[in-house]
């Protein structure tokens, strides 16, 4: 490609791709108008660029977009800002297993209505132009036709709730040959979706991911929807992310899990299942973020003033929570956190990844008018144990890192200060060993409700994601479960009878103890600092 220069009244400084004459290295604009790729003058004749094409070999940018320009004197014409986020990284959806799938409808039920498509994918003339605050490109892809299809795949080895997509209103949004189901379900067991009928359809389905994959300019992971307790979201969910771990090692994968609820059960099995699952994926998994059905049902009973909650009801709920956590890949904001920042800032130790979530305000559309929603109480309600998605309480443990991701009307110093003030907390227990402990993003699209449902559009909301010594709770509570069962070997034939070994149940539950230990070592570790330090003086 000829080298090309600035036209007069453009930048002095354009960033062009490696190997074009010209090219720099990318730095913050201070001054100058606005960058308009379409306005270039060739050093010789030549024919015009596709401006999406030149901006497709430029370097990621994790700054927000107007802060590449002295907005007072020179702000940014709506054209350079679409061609921004067209170049945001790609993010492909995995659904696996009916609690996955039904998660997904929610999901992808949301991100039309934010990004102002139909139901068929295509735009909606009577949406405002989301093209100037949001990027399709992140999560969807565009055809020909104007069409924009889901960056998405959903499998399940029971045919059911793949049907109800390729049947329901839906059914023209995906593509035909990424929703994948089998002839017979795994009927609860591990085993059968990891060994036996698992096993035939992994590497048709990690085909299909390859072709989406091959489609992106910068794919930057994937998020995987599916359940613990299940035979096709434990077992088969565990087999494909260990084939993603070998396929795409280096790539972000972040999972939405299903947790086992206290009291509240699907099947006998589910304490085998979510051990064996659990270990399976802890290596192969950034981050895992649990949520747990009777958690969810008692927010939705308390909060939206719903008798009997029913999965709609919650799966909306946490689709607003995951909506949240990618906002900022999809739209503009003051402090943008991407895929790889949840694990670095909420991560501390490769096996302690998992965090709790909350959202607020969760609240119904009749209640709505008569609360105020500032930022500091919204955050403080994240703290309560009672919005917490996972039946433990937070006051008994530490926590290690703080994820609050704020949406919609937000002065970034209101967030500060409320993360102070929720500091000076007595209540609030930080590892001395993470002095920081919070990590903010902030982004100025206020959050959607889907029509008709109980829950209230607001203009802000805050989601938070919190990893804390009080997750372990739970896992003592799962293994209790598995310990009770297992002692008297009930159910075992089942497993043994699709190729497992009864060797792994035991290695399995050593792991989950091993995690056990983990979170207790690190609750008590600024107990020992202190000890130490009291001894050497």
């Amino acid at each position: 490609m000829p080298g090309f220069v600035p036209c007069k009244g453009t930048l002095d400084v354009h960033r062009l791709p490696a190997g074009v004459d010209g090219a720099k290295t990318p730095r913050r604009v201070n001054n100058g108008p606005c960058i308009n790729p379409t306005k270039l003058r060739p050093t010789r004749p030549f024919s015009p660029p596709d401006p999406r094409a030149l901006l497709q070999d430029l370097p990621a940018l994790d700054v927000p977009f107007d802060s590449l320009f002295d907005t007072a004197t020179h702000p940014p014409c709506e054209e350079s800002r679409r061609l921004y986020l067209a170049r945001r990284d790609q993010i492909c959806h995995l659904h696996i297993g009916q609690a996955g799938t039904q998660l997904g409808n929610s999901a992808w039920e949301l991100y039309l209505l934010e990004h102002g498509l139909l139901p068929d994918g295509r735009p909606n003339p009577e949406a405002k132009d989301l093209g100037e605050n949001g990027s399709y490109e992140t999560f969807f892809t565009e055809t020909s036709s104007g069409k924009y299809v889901p960056r998405s795949i959903f499998v399940d080895l029971d045919p059911s709730p793949i049907d109800e997509i390729r049947t329901g209103s839906y059914r023209q949004l995906f593509h035909p040959e990424l929703l994948i189901s089998g002839k017979e379900d795994a009927a609860n067991n591990y085993a059968r979706g990891h060994y036996t009928i698992g096993k035939e359809m992994v590497d048709s389905v990690i085909e299909k991911i390859r072709r989406v994959a091959d489609n992106c300019s910068s794919l930057q992971g994937f998020l995987i929807f599916h359940s613990f307790g299940g035979g096709t979201g434990s077992g088969f969910g565990a087999l494909l992310l260990e084939r993603l771990s070998t396929d795409y090692g280096k790539k972000c994968k972040l999972e939405f899990a299903v947790y086992p609820a206290p009291r509240v059960s699907n099947s006998v099995v589910e304490p085998y299942n979510a051990v064996l699952s659990t270990h399976s994926t802890i290596e192969n998994s950034d981050c895992t973020f649990l949520v747990d059905n009777e958690a969810v049902y008692d927010i939705c009973r308390r909060s939206l003033d719903i008798p009997r909650p029913n999965y709609e009801h919650l799966n909306r709920l946490i689709a607003q929570v995951v909506s949240s956590i990618t906002s900022s890949l999809r739209f503009d904001g003051a402090l943008n956190v991407d895929l790889n920042e949840f694990q670095t800032n909420l991560v501390p130790y490769p096996r302690i990844h998992y965090p709790l979530i909350s959202y607020a305000p969760v609240i119904s559309a009749k209640k709505s008018s008569h609360e105020s929603f500032k930022v500091s109480d919204l955050t403080f309600q994240c703290f309560e144990p009672n919005n917490q998605m996972v039946v433990c309480d937070p006051r008994n443990g530490k926590y290690m890192a703080v994820a609050l991701l704020y949406r919609g009307d937000i002065v970034p110093r209101d967030c500060s200060a409320a993360a102070a003030a929720l500091k000076a907390k007595s209540s609030f227990n930080l590892v001395e060993w993470c002095p920081t402990g919070f990590k903010l993003g902030i982004n100025y699209t206020k959050p959607i409700s889907v029509p008709g449902s109980e829950l209230a559009s607001v203009d802000r909301s805050v989601a938070m994601l919190s990893n804390t010594t009080a997750i372990a709770e739970a896992w003592s509570r799962l293994d209790h479960k598995f310990d009770l069962m297992y002692s008297k070997r009930a159910f075992v034939h089942w497993y043994v009878g699709e190729g497992m070994e009864e060797g792994e149940f035991s290695e399995a539950r050593e792991d989950l103890a091993a995690l056990e230990k983990d979170y207790e070592e690190v609750a008590n570790d600024s107990l020992d600092d202190e000890g130490i330090e009291e001894g050497e003086y």
